[in-house]
C-alpha cells in the first residue's frame, strides 16, 4: 500500500493500455506451439488449452472491475474472490478428467498456506496501527505539526520526511492520510502548496516502505519467501532516500515561500498509547527473533505480539476508571475502555480478502503454466535488469501485489542485488502516477480537487528522475551483490 502497506496499491482507473499491451505482447509470444501435455504425472501444461484461455479471461475481467472501483463502488475483493473460485474449479475439473484427482488440491493448499501466513501477519500489524489510531497517537502528532507555525517550504520537507520515516513501520495509507491532514490544515488557502506537498508525501511514503521488511506487502512477501533476509533490505535505504530526495529537491522552489497562520489544535494521546507503541516495537523484535534465531515463520512472532496487546487491553479495561483524566478542565472519563477486538474488527478486511483473491488467481495461472513461460520471456530473453525495471513501471498502473507474487512464484534465478532491485522498483514505481498506490488514490479523495491526477502527472518527470537515480545508486553502492 503500500509503510506496512496493509492497503492494496490498486490503480482505480479503468482502461490500462500499457499493462494490457505488455500482457498481450507476452502472451502472444508465449502461446504459439504450446499444447496440452503432461509435463509430469502431476502437472499439465494448460497454456494453450481452452481452460487456460478461460482462466486468463476471467482474471482480466476481474482486474478490470478492480481498477474501476472508484467509478463502480464495487469493493475490489469481490471480483477477485469469484475469479479465484472459478479458475481453480476449472483447473480441478480438467485435472480430474485426466485422472489426476489430488494435484490441484495439493497446489491450492500450498497457495492457501502462503496466504494464511501473510494474512495473519498483516492482521496483527493492522490491529496495532488501528489501536494507535484509537488512542489518538497519530492525531496528537498532527496537532503538534499544525500548531508549530512552520512555513510552507519547511512543512513540505517535514511532512515528506515524516512520511518516509513513518511508513517503514506504519502502513503507507495511514501515513499519507496523516500528513495530508497536516497539509490541508495549514495550507487550505494555497492549492499549489497542497498539490506539491501531496505529491511529495506519496513519493515519500512509497519510498520509505521499500527498504523495510515491514514497509510494504511486497517487501513482506519477499522476506517471508526467504530470498532476502531481514537485514538485507536495509541495503536499499540510500537508494530509497535518493528516490524521495531527488523529486523533492526538484519541486522545492515551486513551493510558495510563505508562512501560513498557525492554528490552535490541541490533541493529547489517550491512556495506554505509549505502551502500545512500545509493545508494537517489541512485537516486531519478537517476529524477527523467531525467524532469525528459531527459524520459525515470522507470523508466529506477530501472533505472540497480538497476545501482548491482548494482555494490555485486559489491564486497561480492568483499570478503565483511571481514564477519567482532566483536559482543560473537562472530564473525558466517559470514553469507552480499550478493547483489542475493536481494532481487529476495523482491520482492512477488503484488502485482506483482495490479497487472497490475487494469491489464488495468480497461483492458479501459475499452476496452468503461464508463470513459467512469462519467467522465460522476461528473465531469460529480456534479462533480469530490464525485467525488474519494467515491473516497477507496471506497478504505476497495476497493483504491485499480484506483480510481486507472480515474480516470487516464477522463482527466477537471480542474484541478491536483482532481488533487491525488483523489491525497490515494485515499491517505488507506484509513485509515478497518482493512481499507482493506495496513498495517491486516497489523497485525491481527501484533498478534494487540490491534489489531482493531472496535478501529479505534471511532476511525473521529476519522480521518474528519482526512480532512475535510485536504480543507478543501487547498482553503484550494492555492486557486490550482483
Amino acid at each position: 500500500m503500500p509503510g506496512l502497506a496493509f492497503m492494496s496499491r490498486t490503480a482505480t482507473v479503468a482502461g490500462s493500455p500499457l499493462f494490457f499491451t505488455l500482457l498481450g505482447a507476452v502472451l502472444l509470444a508465449l502461446l504459439p506451439g504450446i499444447g496440452v501435455a503432461a509435463g509430469s504425472t502431476e502437472r499439465l501444461d494448460l497454456t494453450s488449452h481452452w481452460s487456460g484461455y478461460f482462466g486468463l479471461t476471467v482474471f482480466v475481467i476481474a482486474y478490470l472491475l478492480v481498477m474501476s472501483e472508484e467509478f463502480t463502488h464495487l469493493r475490489k475483493s469481490k471480483p477477485v474472490i469469484i475469479a479465484a473460485g472459478l479458475i481453480w474449479a476449472v483447473v480441478a475439473w480438467v485435472y480430474q478428467s485426466h485422472g489426476l484427482n489430488t494435484a490441484a488440491e495439493e497446489a491450492l493448499r500450498h497457495n492457501l498456506l502462503e496466504y494464511a501466513e501473510l494474512m495473519l501477519f498483516l492482521l496483527v500489524a493492522m490491529t496495532y496501527i488501528n489501536s494507535m489510531q484509537e488512542l489518538q497517537v497519530f492525531e496528537a502528532l498532527r496537532s503538534r505539526l499544525v500548531s508549530a507555525g512552520f512555513g510552507f517550504r519547511s512543512l513540505f520537507w517535514i511532512t515528506g520526511t515524516l512520511a518516509f520515516l513513518i511508513s517503514p513501520i506504519a502502513d503507507n495509507l495511514t501515513t499519507a492520510l496523516l500528513m495530508c491532514a497536516v497539509v490541508l490544515a495549514v495550507g487550505s488557502d494555497s492549492p499549489r502548496f497542497v498539490t506539491l506537498a501531496c505529491v511529495n508525501i506519496v513519493v515519500g511514503a512509497n519510498a520509505g516502505g521499500a527498504f523495510s521488511p515491514f514497509g510494504d506487502i511486497t517487501t513482506l512477501m519477499v522476506w517471508q519467501k526467504g530470498v532476502v533476509d531481514f537485514w538485507g533490505f536495509f541495503a536499499l535505504f540510500i537508494p530509497a532516500v535518493v528516490n524521495f530526495v531527488v523529486p523533492a529537491a526538484l519541486m522545492h522552489f515551486a513551493v510558495p515561500d510563505e508562512k501560513p497562520h498557525a492554528k490552535e489544535d490541541c490533541v493529547i494521546m489517550l491512556r495506554g498509547a505509549r505502551r502500545i507503541i512500545g509493545l508494537f516495537l517489541l512485537t516486531i523484535a519478537t517476529a524477527v527473533s523467531f525467524h532469525n534465531f528459531l527459524h520459525l515463520p515470522p507470523v508466529i512472532g506477530m501472533l505472540t505480539g497480538l497476545g501482548y496487546l491482548g494482555l494490555l487491553a485486559f489491564y486497561l479495561t480492568k483499570t478503565a476508571h483511571r481514564q477519567a483524566v482532566l483536559a482543560e478542565g473537562e472530564e473525558i472519563g466517559d470514553l469507552l475502555p480499550f478493547d483489542v477486538f475493536r481494532p481487529v474488527a476495523r482491520a482492512e478486511w477488503d484488502t485482506l480478502f483482495f490479497f487472497y483473491g490475487v494469491v489464488a488467481c495468480v497461483g492458479a495461472l501459475g499452476f496452468m503454466g503461464y508463470l513459467a513461460l512469462s519467467s522465460d520471456v522476461m528473465y531469460n530473453q529480456w534479462g533480469a535488469t530490464n525485467a525488474n525495471i519494467a515491473i516497477g513501471l507496471m506497478s504505476a498502473i497495476v497493483d504491485n501485489i499480484p506483480v510481486m507474487f507472480a515474480v516470487l512464484s516464477m522463482e527466477p534465478n537471480m542474484s541478491l542485488g536483482q532481488w533487491l532491485l525488483v523489491t525497490l522498483t515494485a515499491g517505488v514505481g507506484g509513485s509515478l502516477l497518482s493512481i499507482g498506490s493506495a496513498a495517491g488514490v486516497a489523497l485525491m479523495g481527501q484533498a478534494q480537487g487540490k491534489y489531482t491526477f493531472f496535478g501529479h502527472l505534471k511532476w511525473t518527470p521529476a519522480i521518474a528522475a528519482g526512480y532512475a537515480a535510485s536504480i543507478a545508486v543501487h547498482f553503484w553502492i550494492n555492486a557486490g551483490m550482483f
